[in-house]
């Protein structure tokens, strides 16, 4: 006949293999390779954020549009859809390392809006440069990028260029929306030669 203290050392030995079973352990692959052959009959598909959800679809973090070919009422839709993008278009939109053209800071007070951009490599004379506000909100910058040419004289000198990181010279657009409308009569700016563009505008 079997002991009690024995009979529940037994229990508990028999309890310990299933409560380990049922444990989900989170452990890191040691090696792993993306699998590359045809489709699986029941591929697994992620499921859309669902509705109910704020989060998943409100709060989607920074993301980019890449449009190789599109028409002008294709990217002004593309462009009055965003509130806080920006949108680069020509030559501002081929940048590799090196300083980017068109990254933007915005900041605001009870009175009025404020704005930098970043215009390395940009002409600042009035025939080539304009940037233009809407009551809206709307900004949109146009202007000649003078960088990443093939060949550069300087002082008498010429030089063949065996590294192009800057942008490449041509024509560019950058649109951006301030957070709320503005008296766009009420508009100050200065382009520095720093390459940084400052602007402040009354909020309408």
């Amino acid at each position: 006949m079997t002991s009690p203290a024995r009979a529940e050392d037994t229990r508990k030995n028999e309890a310990e293999p299933l409560s380990l079973r049922n444990q989900i352990l989170d452990v890191a692959p040691i090696n792993s390779m993306p699998y590359i052959g045809p489709p699986l009959p029941h591929s697994y598909i992620p499921s859309s954020p669902r509705a109910e959800d704020p989060e998943a679809v409100v709060n989607v973090g920074p993301a980019m549009v890449y449009c190789p070919l599109t028409t002008h009422q294709e990217w002004d839709n593309i462009v009055s859809s965003t509130k806080s993008g920006v949108a680069l278009t020509g030559t501002a939109a081929m940048g590799k390392v090196g300083p980017v053209i068109g990254r933007v800071d915005i900041g605001e007070n009870d009175n009025s809006y404020f704005f930098r951009v970043s215009l390395p490599g940009v002409a600042r004379d009035q025939n080539s440069f304009s940037c233009d506000m809407d009551p809206d909100g709307k900004v949109k910058i146009i202007g000649v990028t003078t960088t990443g040419e093939n060949i550069v004289c300087k002082n008498s000198q010429v030089f063949r260029m065996q590294s192009k990181n800057l942008c490449p010279p041509g024509h560019f657009s950058i649109t951006f929306q301030l957070p709320g409308p503005v008296n766009n009569l009420q508009f100050s700016g200065a382009f520095g030669a720093d390459g940084i563009l400052e602007g402040s505008v009354s909020k309408g």
